[in-house]
């Protein structure tokens, strides 16, 4: 039956490929498809080497730490990313978050859960936490990229979403085109938890974009001084955590 739905819901309502945007139309014989054949390459997974700490690649396989990672102490005890931030990928979080195609979550999530699923598992995750919006983005953007990220994760292993565990204080601005020191003081307390003790020993920060790594370490930051214990990050994308030629 949970076949039958998933077929019906394609006839009826196609997704887009989230690399290429085109429709992908299905049938009743095959099973739903949500990358096209021709783009079904397109995607740099993460592969080891990666940083111990926040899962960047790395060049040398010797190296155990990445530049950002190596020099700054990190409140997160691991980090972990589906793909390489570049190319198809940058494209496609691009329209995901400002083009509305909300349609490839459902891949995102469902890639996150079979590349990640058993390490997941293996750290007893209690909640799930996105990583928050400020309200002014919120109400341009109409929804949280890192929400729907979030839900699909959730829902297909079966772990509570904790969509308003979080909340930012500060209208930060975007960290894209900040340097390393703009980047930390521009996110310095800005958020916030919306209990004054948080009762959960093992929490999973979701994000779709993870560059310096500061956004997730102060959200980490804010979770643990509210009593959290072990906090972990998964994000759809990362940086490399080295210069290429």
């Amino acid at each position: 039956m949970k076949i039958y739905w998933e077929h019906l819901i394609h006839l009826l309502f196609p997704p887009r490929c989230p690399f290429c945007d085109g429709v992908l139309f299905s049938s009743i014989f095959f099973p739903p498809q949500f990358v096209c054949a021709t783009c079904s390459g397109k995607a740099e997974y993460v592969r080891e080497p990666v940083c111990k700490k926040c899962g960047k690649p790395l060049e040398d396989e010797r190296q155990e730490y990445c530049y950002d990672c190596a020099r700054s102490e990190r409140a997160f005890a691991q980090g972990k990313a589906l793909w390489v931030y570049r190319g198809a990928v940058k494209d496609s979080i691009y329209r995901f978050k400002y083009h509305g195609r909300q349609e490839y979550a459902r891949y995102y999530g469902s890639e996150l859960v079979r590349v990640y699923g058993e390490w997941i598992r293996k750290r007893e995750i209690d909640a799930i936490v996105p990583i928050p919006l400020s309200r002014r983005r919120m109400r341009r953007r109409g929804f949280n990229q890192a929400e729907r990220i979030a839900n699909q994760v959730g829902r297909q292993l079966s772990i509570p979403v904790r969509r308003n565990l979080l909340f930012r204080v500060r209208d930060t601005r975007a960290q894209k085109g900040l340097n390393e020191e703009e980047r930390k003081n521009n996110l310095k307390k800005a958020f916030k938890t919306k209990e004054n003790k948080v009762q959960l020993e093992h929490i999973l920060l979701i994000d779709d974009i993870y560059t310096t790594g500061s956004t997730m370490n102060e959200a980490a930051v804010e979770l643990k001084r509210a009593g959290a214990g072990e906090i972990y990050c998964l994000s759809i994308s990362i940086g490399r955590g080295y210069q290429e030629e």
